[in-house]
């Protein structure tokens, strides 16, 4: 068991759907306060996300069509982990098929829960630097609608902050990378005012 976890009492166990990349389930549990009921859950093996950098500074996104948003994000490269696949073996593959870029230098940034009401996914956070452009870029998979931009980090952090149309992990990575960008000697600052 993982220091802090309380795992519930399961008292039925279903699975009512199993895809290509995640299962879903619904359990009856008693959880450790003592409330019983149904619980729906996605059952995901994890993601691998990349904030890649380029020699210049810039920012190596993706604006990438969502289905289940009928529109397209902007985020960072990302892809599922395979079955006994190591997180930095999925971003260095996933990064090279996205962007045409292969990064020399990785750091880990850490995991996070992704949406955790409803989903065991972790998202793998990495910083890839020192990029360079691939000759041949490798093929996107068949359901991957993808164009690739480049922003400096203070323009990503005004897209952030206007409400542009960006995934949670990227933001969420964005930030775990600010420190890391910064000692590169990039400064940015945003503020936002809401009014309601």
């Amino acid at each position: 068991m993982v220091l802090g976890q309380e795992p519930p009492e399961i008292i039925q166990q279903r699975l009512f759907y199993q895809g290509r990349k995640f299962s879903f389930d619904v359990h009856r549990l008693r959880l450790p306060n003592g409330a019983e009921g149904d619980w729906e859950c996605i059952r995901h093996p994890g993601g691998a996300l990349a904030v890649p950098v380029t020699p210049e500074g810039k920012l190596v996104l993706v604006r990438q069509y969502r289905f289940a948003l009928k529109g397209r994000l902007l985020e960072f490269p990302a892809g599922t982990v395979e079955v006994n696949e190591d997180p930095a073996e999925t971003i260095q593959r996933e990064i090279e098929e996205e962007t045409g870029y292969r990064a020399k230098k990785w750091i880990s940034l850490g995991k996070f829960p992704l949406a955790p009401g409803y989903s065991d996914e972790y998202i793998y956070s990495f910083l890839a630097q020192d990029l360079e452009k691939l000759q041949q870029p490798l093929n996107l998979d068949d359901d991957e609608d993808i164009e690739v931009v480049l922003l400096s980090p203070q323009e990503f952090l005004e897209a952030i902050l206007v409400g542009e149309a960006i995934d949670a992990k990227s933001i969420c990575s964005f930030f775990l990378a600010r420190s890391f960008l910064e000692t590169r000697g990039e400064s940015f600052e945003g503020s936002v005012t809401y009014t309601s």
